[in-house]
């Protein structure tokens, strides 16, 4: 049985944006070449959807799908002067939110996480939504962590992405989540994107152009990237891009979002997660060829990062087991 999914299409909807979740999604097959989740899009009344575009799209299901759906995806709108000025959300939006169950994942792209603050579904947790929104959405809502420099948050149930192409990221990261980073990555080249990005949004924000703009981290990144099997510092990444490690730093954060050795580690991790899942390299061994050197250094990562040991990551997301554990 495919994993339903549920995508609520409103008023002003973007329309690429209201396309990436049956894009990434019907994308995902099994061993069998099975589609691993089915994409249905509702309206509320099952009425013709007026997008930001100047036309009107035509659906065939109403707000009542929501109720059988495992993950309903709220499609990125423009969001009207009442929800920006009041925060508060229209009630026929509120019976709708209401039918969903209590199991069911809730995604929200861009402005849809004012739809889902205004719900109460938000409240005490972390977000994000498009950087230019994000001190409005703190305005409004400021029981509400907004974190302005990432692509998407993972609350578990309920997940939020920042602004256009980030629902790419969300989505994949979801279908990693659900069934590993083969399957993700078959998907992601299906649809010609990366199977994910380096950094956040900050590297898309507006900031004044700084001085030697020509200037990058990008080929000091690669550079890294092909070594992370030795034991890489700030100073030898700042010494190969031919900076002070303090303008190194300030230039990479700048690009990429976060510092140069947390991107250094989360680099490395995502490569033993690749290993775990697709190979049969024992967790000392991964722990050498990621650049953590002690297997014992690369299962406190996991514990801080993910939550599990590697061994445990490896059995859930079905990976060949090792013949020893290292």
């Amino acid at each position: 049985m495919p994993h339903r999914v549920a995508v609520l299409a409103l008023d002003g909807v973007i329309p690429m944006d209201l396309g990436i979740a049956a894009r990434v999604f019907n994308e995902a097959v099994g061993p069998t070449g099975a589609r691993l989740y089915s994409v249905t899009t509702c309206s509320l009344g099952g009425l013709p959807v007026r997008t930001s575009e100047g036309f009107r799209i035509v659906v065939d299901d109403d707000e009542a799908l929501l109720g059988s759906a495992d993950t309903v995806v709220i499609a990125t709108q423009e969001p009207g002067d009442h929800l920006l000025t009041t925060g508060e959300l229209p009630a026929r939006l509120a019976a709708a939110f209401g039918r969903i169950g209590p199991r069911a994942r809730i995604v929200s792209l861009c402005t849809s996480a004012f739809l889902l603050a205004a719900a109460g579904l938000l409240d005490g947790l972390r977000a994000t939504t498009h950087w230019a929104l994000c001190d409005r959405f703190t305005r409004l809502f400021p029981e509400v962590e907004i974190d302005p420099d990432v692509l998407f948050v993972d609350n578990g149930r309920i997940l939020t992405a920042a602004g256009g192409a980030a629902g790419l990221d969300l989505f994949l990261h979801l279908v990693r989540r659900d069934h590993g980073a083969t399957v993700a990555g078959a998907a992601a080249r299906r649809c010609v994107v990366a199977p994910w990005r380096e950094g956040g949004q900050a590297q898309f924000i507006e900031h004044p152009v700084p001085e030697d703009a020509d200037r990058s981290t990008s080929a000091t990144r690669q550079w890294a990237l092909d070594r992370l099997d030795e034991p890489v510092t700030l100073r030898d990444m700042a010494r190969h891009a031919h900076m002070s490690e303090r303008t190194f730093t300030r230039r990479f954060r700048a690009e990429v979002g976060t510092s140069p050795l947390r991107w250094l580690v989360q680099s490395r991790l995502a490569q033993a997660r690749r290993l775990l899942e697709s190979s049969d390299l024992t967790v000392a061994r991964i722990a050498a060829v990621c650049g953590f050197g002690d297997p014992v250094v690369l299962r406190k990562h996991f514990h801080t990062h993910l939550g599990l040991s590697p061994l445990a990551y490896r059995r859930a997301h079905c990976a060949p087991e090792p013949g020893r554990s290292g």
